[in-house]
């Protein structure tokens, strides 16, 4: 139960996007058709569901102080706490270079759609947002950690869908013209943001 209250929360509650206005590049920039959306929001939850237990793995086995313990009493003291960008950081490219040449191989179409914002889910300020978070709230287990990789990218597909099927239904609509684009867009996430505060109350 406590799991599935971690993933809820990190879904509605502690919505990236929403919550944190973190991932803002490609949730703006992709959001212009559902599809695309969709594409765009599986991989990132991929990139996630994969990065956020590793890099628990990693710092919990040899970032934090006395984590490399387990090697002997004389690395007991050792704090590398400090490479915890760089190591994040690279294990997150590697994922999205498979993820990236996945993606290539078996939707060529999805792939030319997206553009150069596959590559860049690297620089994704909510993959490595994920990860530190993580790290900040410091989970005790793999698979609190696993659930809220999990979580935390689905809230992220949650968010870019819903502005995505809205700025398609606006198409057509007679915005103002200072507005048209990210203008209005940036409305738009801004009101949904306040709608998902209601979530805050939630506890199951």
């Amino acid at each position: 139960m406590e799991l599935f209250n971690l993933f809820i929360e990190s879904i509605f509650i502690e919505n990236m996007v929403f919550m944190y206005f973190i991932g803002m590049c490609s949730y703006l920039a992709v959001s212009k058709t559902v599809k695309t959306s969709i594409g765009l929001g599986i991989a990132v939850v991929f990139v996630q569901i994969i990065t956020v237990p590793v890099n628990f793995l990693v710092n919990k086995y040899f970032l934090v102080a006395g984590a490399l313990s387990w090697l002997g009493p004389e690395y007991a003291d050792v704090d590398l706490g400090f490479l915890s960008f760089i190591m994040f950081i690279a294990i997150i490219a590697s994922m999205v270079q498979l993820v990236e040449m996945a993606v290539e191989k078996f939707s060529p179409a999805l792939y030319n759609s997206l553009g150069i914002f596959l590559p860049l889910i690297a620089v994704n300020c909510a993959i490595l947002g994920g990860s530190l978070f993580m790290q900040e709230r410091e989970y005790e287990t793999l698979a609190e950690a696993s659930v809220y990789g999990l979580g935390s990218g689905f809230g992220w597909m949650v968010a870019i869908v819903i502005v995505a099927a809205i700025r398609e239904k606006i198409t057509y609509s007679n915005v103002p013209k200072p507005l048209k684009g990210l203008g209005i867009t940036f409305i738009i996430t801004g009101l949904i943001g306040i709608a998902f505060m209601s979530f805050m109350g939630i506890k199951l």
